[in-house]
């Protein structure tokens, strides 16, 4: 073997040994030699045997002796066989056997383990599951090796299920190997110190490994100190490990927490600790749990010099930490790197010294402990003869989860009084009642649910009554109230008997679930053995010899920050502020992107937002802007402003880095689920070269793309590694030999400014200014907020047209925690939406029918299923969503918005999903039940599977699935039309009076008396000078039988004109507010005959608020609604149709005398006010006439819009648009830069006409490029970004349209 494998080799060893704890166990490489076979008849003890020939001794595997077996007096759930193995032993495996012979075996049992015959240790699979399932018949050999081996010298097998037609019995084998170990023994005032002289062959790694046990819940394990006066200590407190580091004395009392672990560790069981130094970290591992923690930079080269174990053994300058407490208890296998220090300690070495009384053999000071489990237990003890006296004192102590149970309660029914001794929100109390009324009421301590032990007593003496909890806290309260026991009374502890029972004995509170011990009565220790044995009392539901207490919260189960607090049988997460839910806050309560906001209805606004879903990365606030086609994510940095450089011939590049306001791993998982992203960067200059173009070396350049970046030598507008901006491209920049327009070196301002849009470049981290610092240099930079929008995991679809079809991926690993959220539409009523099968285990997602969806699932404890069953049909061809999610506490089903279901797990079961085949979408590996439709946005555990991908592979699979306005077609508003797009729909709102993402902004306008909107309806046709035709006939007959009328107004003027509509042959419809501010409706449908005025009843519509009207007609039927009164009805008599309708007048008419004489004054004194969201029939003037698109519009005068009825604020970013200063060229100009000017449209616009004349003027003028060849490659490429404004001032702007915050910590330099 060559040296490199004899390494290797050693290395591997170390770690098996380290991880098995087997210290100087040999060289068995095997350890599964039968154990039980050559055991002594005395090694054997049970509750109780049937007879002799079926005493434990007779209890060995494929033995027939005696009876073939062991097999108790009683068969119930109290029996149990024990072996002693006669010294501490590895065990890693289990069988049984029925009784030969017989039909007597067990099909269910549970391992207990001690080493010292008390203080029992329930064994448990998964950190669940404790219950090992049995024999079948009284022959067969079932084995069951553990999955964590124990160290062990006795075992102890409780029956808890036999075969119904018999009774318990059971053959046994112990499988392991020898164990020995190096063990000291601490009693709370000794200690060892180790003094490391020798320096390590090397100090990258440094580990110090050991196990402990303990009664007591604190004190100090381990104080290391060296070089640079720093130290850890690893402290035990309130059964949990610490560990601290401290530097001298300049530390704070108790040195720097680092990290904690652990917990309950004060259970008298062996705990596995080990301590190992990286580089740049701590690793802290307590039994199978492990921490990391990172380290002070000084700590990276540390080496120990000074090992203290027990205590803190300081060179005195370092405080203690916390109290200093030393350990009393036993250590074992205490190994700095490969050195055994209990062992150096044996054999007296020098580098030891030992204070105080250090043995090396463990002292076991024995502990019965009780452990009431359920609703059922109780104990129940006779008093003492003593007691008649009138002395009475109870003493115990108890751990628990739980704030409320009864500990302790008796009768004394010659006074028709009852006592209880109860905890209630985790306060211990007592309560006296005399004939049914509470006669004393005392209380002491406060957070008894802690898990901690907490002593407990009770004394009744002279008259005189007292409780107190844990002496050291001194709570005590008193009374003078008499217990006056008597040797008949009977105590009651935990709980009471059935009450069919006979027994004196009621609680009105909770039972008690927890542990108790050291139970006294007059300082006369209660044997708990002879209450196991049934020699003393009697008790149902209880486990004696052990505290089968469990930190259900260690580790916790709650993720995501969730907060973790536990009864004795379950466990709960506070999902609070942590932006997730459900049973361990797993599942995120926010959307994944603007996008699935946008589909979800959600219009403009700040949302948080979860890339991941389920997964590590947290959820952030941004910005989404809802446009009508797209949902853009929007992330700002510190400085979005344009901010203009102040230089001088003294400063050198200028620098500054851009700090985005969210964290790295959100930031490039936005990047990468988006569609396309974007960023502005512009640079605006005058005598300020930007990437010297074509030859030289840049002056200035960007880094973009994943932390920390890389260098970017192209402008925004261009492609990577081109050297070029925008103007490069387009062959347009102001001097035809250089590629960008600051490259020209003008005394004028000018700028190359676009969009950045290549995904790999993005963000913009830092920028570079190089040509800054020349007499007459002046330079603006501007980097926009990172602006992204798509979603390419929601709109991930495949479409399945065939029952046999099916896509395939790996194995869905969710063990612990699995959720499970796609969305589907199908017109078939079943189908198999998703299947992954184990060994035993599965998951199945389906479609039952056409109105129920089943999660069925099997962890090891059976077959469950979780359904929700929908009002309405789910085949309707809609897109519909499910989410299901499963973890060790229960099971979720949820689809649409109907209610979810839920399934509990069992409390003492299985929880690994243990999944092998492959993971089946749309079928089933059978082939059978398969699904007909699309599923889209699937996502396991926050990873979303590319199903159109696999689909382009796939028969019978299709990419995509088109038809989204039937499920989202009701978002649009406001007679907005739904247009279907490939990924997703927008909303059309060209016939509606609102504006936006789905047609619901508003568009309003305010009113003064000389404004007006006239919008032509019908011009009339032209006449040739041959013309014939008749007058009348020269206008289009438009004639209505009907009108569709709605506006909203806000006015205090009365009498008002609202609306206006004429006709060519002087009919009109006119809508207003009387003098007595009521709304009328004047029709005048016949020239020659009068007008009819239709008035309503609602009054009071000239207040100054918000009113909205709704108007229909049909032929002679007239409906009219304000706001949310009752609707009017009318009915015309003069005629029933508007001939030749010619314009819609809003405000002043320009024209009264074509009006009657009874609207002229009202009509030219126009209107004052608000007027919004006009609508007739599928016209919407006020919309046009503020959206200019229609030329059939006029408006006179000074029309401001603005925002009748909403009082939202004003939002920091338009909804709009995204774009900002990029969206428009650059600019050449002498004129001053303008910091934080807004842009008007008037300049926008003489900036395009500029551009197009410089545009063609350098056409004309150049007819040959020098480097048109190096130029053309990248001509014909996208350009994403326009060209430079000329003409114009320059502007520097904060664009309205732009997303700016506030400048915050701007890291802005001169190098």
């Amino acid at each position: 073997m060559s040296v490199g494998s004899k390494g290797l080799a050693g290395i591997s060893g170390i770690l098996v040994w380290l991880l098995f704890g087997s210290w100087g166990t040999g060289a068995e490489d095997v350890c599964d030699s039968p154990l039980v076979s050559s055991l002594p008849p005395s090694s054997f003890r049970s509750s109780s045997q049937l007879s002799s020939s079926h005493a434990p001794v007779f209890a060995k595997v494929n033995r027939r002796e005696g009876a073939g077996g062991w097999s108790p007096l009683v068969s119930d759930r109290y029996q149990w066989l024990e072996v002693d193995l006669e010294r501490r032993t590895q065990i890693t495996a289990v069988a049984t056997q029925g009784r030969y012979g017989s039909s007597d075996w067990l099909t269910g049992y549970l391992l207990m383990f001690s080493d010292t015959g008390h203080n029992w240790r329930q064994h448990r699979q998964e950190d669940s599951l404790g219950a090992f399932a049995g024999n079948s018949n009284a022959d067969t050999v079932v084995q069951y090796k553990l999955e964590q081996l124990v160290i062990a010298r006795y075992l102890r097998l409780i029956p808890l299920d036999w075969n119904p037609t018999g009774r318990i019995g059971l053959r046994l084998e112990i499988y392991g190997c020898q164990y020995t170990s190096d063990v000291a023994n601490f009693d709370g005032s000794s200690s060892l110190l180790f003094r490391l002289s020798v320096r390590p062959s090397w100090t990258s790694t440094q580990m110090i490994s050991l196990k402990f046990k303990t009664m007591k819940n604190s004190g100090t394990l381990l104080h290391a100190e060296g070089a640079g006066d720093h130290s850890l200590t690893l402290v035990l407190e309130k059964g949990q490990l610490l560990l601290y580091h401290q530097q001298g004395m300049g530390s704070s009392l108790g040195g720097q927490l680092l990290v904690s672990l652990g917990s309950l560790l004060d259970d008298q069981h062996w705990h596995t600790v080990k301590l190992e130094q990286l580089s740049t970290h701590l690793n802290l591992t307590v039994d199978k749990n492990t921490q990391q923690v990172h380290i002070p930079a000084e700590l990276s080269q540390w080496d120990i010099h000074q090992l203290s174990v027990g205590a803190v053994q300081s060179h005195g300058l370092q405080r203690p930490i916390r109290s200093n407490r030393s350990f009393k208890g036993c250590l074992e296998n205490l190994l700095y790197n490969d050195l055994s220090l209990v062992n150096l300690a044996k054999q007296n070495n020098h580098q030891v010294t030992v204070m105080g009384n250090v043995t090396f053999s463990c002292a076991e000071p024995v502990s019965v402990a009780v452990t009431f489990t359920d609703s059922q237990s109780f104990l129940q003890l006779p008093a003492l003869t003593s007691w008649s006296s009138g002395v009475v004192t109870v003493t115990l102590q108890f751990r628990t989860w739980n704030q409320a149970g009864l500990l302790l309660t008796f009768a004394l029914p010659q006074q028709e009084t009852s006592v209880w001794l109860y905890l209630s929100e985790a306060r211990l109390r007592l309560q006296i009642r005399k004939a049914g009324r509470a006669a004393l009421e005392l209380s002491a301590g406060s957070g008894l649910n802690d898990g901690q032990w907490h002593s407990v007593e009770m004394t009744s003496k002279n008259d005189c009554l007292s409780i107190k909890v844990d002496k050291d806290e001194g709570a005590t309260a008193h009374s003078s109230f008499p217990l006056p026991l008597t040797a008949e009374s009977q105590l009651f502890l935990g709980g009471c008997p059935p009450q069919q029972s006979g027994v004196d004995c009621t609680n009105p509170f909770t039972v008690f679930q927890g542990c108790m011990r050291l139970l006294t009565l007059d300082d006369q220790t209660v044997d708990l053995i002879e209450v196991q044995q049934r020699l003393l009392g009697t008790y149902d539901h209880l486990q004696i010899d052990m505290c089968g207490i469990i930190d259900r919260c260690s580790p916790s189960h709650c993720e995501h920050g969730g907060r973790c607090s536990q009864s004795w049988s379950t466990f709960y997460c506070n999902c609070s502020d942590s932006g997730y839910r459900g049973a361990t806050c797993h599942s995120s309560t926010h959307a994944q992107s603007c996008e699935a906001y946008k589909h979800k209805g959600k219009t403009s606004g700040y949302y948080y937002i979860d890339v991941d879903g389920s997964g590590p990365i947290k959820p952030q606030l941004v910005y989404c802007n809802m446009t009508e086609d797209r949902g853009w994510m929007m992330i700002p940095h510190n400085n979005t402003e344009l901010t203009r450089l102040l230089t001088s011939p003294e400063s050198g590049q200028h620098s500054v880095h851009f700090d985005y306001a969210t964290d790295e791993e959100q930031l490039l998982a936005i990047i990468s689920q988006s569609e396309h992203c974007e960023q502005e960067l512009s640079y605006h200059c005058r005598k300020s070269r930007l990437l010297n173009s074509p030859e030289g070396a840049p002056f200035s350049w960007w880094v973009g793309g994943p932390d920390p970046g890389q260098v970017q030598t192209y402008w925004a507008g261009a492609q990577p590694g081109s050297r070029q901006c925008a103007c490069g491209l387009l062959n347009s920049c102001l001097d035809s030999l250089h590629y960008c327009n600051c490259d020209a070196d003008r005394d004028q301002w000018t700028n190359d400014s676009g969009l950045l849009t290549h995904k790999e470049t993005l963000p913009v981290r830092s920028l570079i200014l190089g040509d800054v610092h020349r007499p007459g240099s002046e330079v603006a930079y501007r980097v926009g907020p990172l602006s992204c929008h798509g979603d390419k995991n929601f709109w991930n679809a495949a479409f399945f047209d065939k029952e046999t079809s099916y896509l395939h991926f790996p194995t869905f690993h969710g063990e612990l925690n699995a959720d499970i959220s796609f969305l589907f539409k199908t017109t078939s009523s079943s189908g198999v939406f998703l299947e992954n099968l184990g060994i035993k285990d599965f998951i199945r997602i389906e479609l039952r029918s056409a109105s129920e969806v089943v999660f069925s699932f099997d962890v090891g404890n059976g077959p469950l299923e979780v359904a929700v069953e929908t009002s309405a049909p789910l085949n309707d061809d809609r897109w519909h969503s499910v989410r299901v999610e499963r973890n060790v506490k229960e099971a979720s089903l949820s689809v649409d918005e109907f209610p979810t279901r839920t399934q509990e797990a069992p409390t003492d079961g299985h929880i690994h999903l243990q999944l092998n085949s492959q993971l089946f979408i749309g079928g089933t590996a059978s082939r059978q039940k398969g699904f007909l439709g699309c599923i889209r946005a699937l996502q396991l555990n926050g990873v979303t599977l590319d199903l159109e991908e696999r689909a382009k592979i796939t028969p019978g699979v299709r990419p995509g699935c088109p038809g989204h306005c039937s499920s989202y077609g009701a978002l649009c508003q406001n007679q907005g039309r739904c247009v279907e797009k490939d990924k997703g729909f927008s909303c059309d709102c060209g016939q509606s009076a609102y504006t936006g993402a789905f047609c619901h902004q508003e568009v309003s306008a305010s009113f003064t008396s000389s404004v007006s909107v006239v919008y032509i309806l019908k011009e009339p046709y032209e006449l040739s000078s041959n013309s014939s035709v008749r007058p009348s006939s020269i206008y289009s007959e438009i004639s209505l039988r009907g009108e569709n009328i709605s506006l909203s107004f806000r006015t205090s003027q009365s009498p008002a004109l609202l609306l206006y509509i004429n006709s060519f042959f002087k009919e009109y419809l006119a809508l207003l507010i009387n003098k007595h501010d009521e709304l009328e409706l004047r029709y005048k449908l016949h020239s020659s005959r009068d007008v009819e005025v239709l008035g309503s009843r609602v009054s009071n519509l000239a207040d100054g608020r918000l009113h909205t009207v709704t108007i229909w007609r049909l032929a002679d039927a007239v409906s009219v609604q304000i706001d949310q009164n009752a609707r009017e009805d009318f009915n015309l008599t003069s005629d029933v149709e508007f001939n030749s309708v010619k314009s819609l007048i809003l405000g002043r008419v320009q024209k009264p005398d074509e009006l009657d004489a009874e609207l002229v004054g009202l009509a030219s004194v126009g209107f004052t006010g608000c007027l919004s969201a006009i609508r007739f029939n599928s016209i919407a003037p006020l919309k046009a006439a503020l959206l200019p698109t229609d030329s059939r519009v006029t408006v006179t005068g000074p029309l401001v819009q603005s925002n009748c009825g909403s009082t939202s604020p004003a939002r920091p970013y338009t909804t709009a648009t995204t774009h900002s200063l990029s969206d428009q060229p650059g600019s050449a100009d002498s004129g001053q830069p303008l910091v934080n000017a807004i842009r008007s449209d008037s300049a926008l616009i003489g900036g395009l006409i500029a551009v197009l004349i410089f545009i063609t003027v350098s056409a004309l003028a150049i007819t040959a490029r020098v480097f048109w060849t190096k130029k053309e490659t990248y001509r014909n490429q996208d350009v994403k970004a326009s060209q430079p404004d000329e003409g114009q001032e320059f502007p520097f702007s904060s664009q309205a349209d732009s997303q700016s915050t506030p400048c915050e910590n701007q890291k802005e330099y001169f190098i």
